[in-house]
């Protein structure tokens, strides 16, 4: 049976580009002949569909109030992209309860069969909520920038999550360098920090530099790949999905249990 792998991507603090980077490199991933959902769990702040130049129809939000199913929120984007949008007016997760929480498991598990990539776009920063589905995740993308606050916001994000899950994979995204060859160094400094403090080597999965195109973008509500697909940004971007494809080929085994699995048992906990 197919089982979609489950990435949370995360950040210290806001306005580092996470969004940007989820969702391009989302895009990326089709380019491999995947097909990929993202699923902006920035429930309130979500922008998915903005930085799409889309207006969802549905969001999880309406999951709940209406009872749909999960495909009936699942918003078609460019390239094959599917996304579900976030929503507003479900400040707690977890503070539903129990019949819609069930819910919400009983339909999710009908994705991992259709998709290759399920990448959850979680809120700037760390909670009870969303540290419980970083961890039932299969992977988790950090992205910062080399600006010290978001470099220590970084550190600390990495901290939380291996104290509460020795053996989850992390992957870091050094966002907006000056040039690559900085953000490489600094890329390099952040995993030996981690590796002397933490014990734990992390997955340096590229650079992505400072690039205006990002901005302009962000104004027309295009991805940055699809405005120019020649942009050194959208090249970088290209390698960091390279560099995961080839580094998660044959290196990282099929966890034995879903994501829904997971998560039950993290919440039990």
């Amino acid at each position: 049976m197919k089982k979609g792998k489950t990435i949370s991507v995360v950040s210290g603090k806001g306005g580092v580009g996470k969004s940007n980077v989820a969702l391009n490199f989302a895009l990326e991933l089709i380019q491999y002949k995947k097909k990929v959902l993202i699923f902006d769990l920035d429930v309130g702040m979500g922008n998915i569909d903005i930085l799409l130049g889309l207006q969802a129809e549905q969001t999880i939000v309406d999951m709940f109030t209406k009872q749909l199913s999960i495909y009936d929120i699942i918003e078609s984007g460019p390239k094959g992209l599917s996304y579900i949008a976030a929503g507003t007016g479900l400040t707690n997760f977890f503070a539903l309860d129990q019949t819609k929480i069930d819910y919400f498991f009983q339909q999710y598990d009908q994705l991992i069969e259709v998709y290759d990539y399920i990448i959850f776009d979680m809120g700037a920063g760390i909670t009870q909520d969303s540290l419980l589905f970083i961890m039932a995740s299969d992977e988790c993308f950090v992205v910062t920038t080399p600006e010290p606050t978001s470099i220590t916001d970084a550190y600390s994000m990495v901290k939380h999550i291996l104290n509460n899950k020795k053996n989850m994979p992390i992957y870091i995204i050094m966002n907006r360098t000056p040039s690559l060859k900085d953000g490489k160094k600094a890329l390099e400094r952040f995993q030996r920090v981690v590796s002397q403090f933490l014990g734990v080597t992390i997955h340096m999965m590229g650079v992505l530099p400072d690039d205006k195109v990002v901005t302009n973008a962000v104004m027309r509500q295009i991805p940055f790949t699809l405005l120019n697909d020649h942009a050194m940004v959208s090249k970088a971007i290209r390698q960091v999905t390279r560099n995961y494809i080839t580094d998660t080929s044959d290196a990282n085994k099929q966890d034995p249990f879903t994501f829904v699995q997971k998560l039950k048992h993290f919440i039990k906990r």
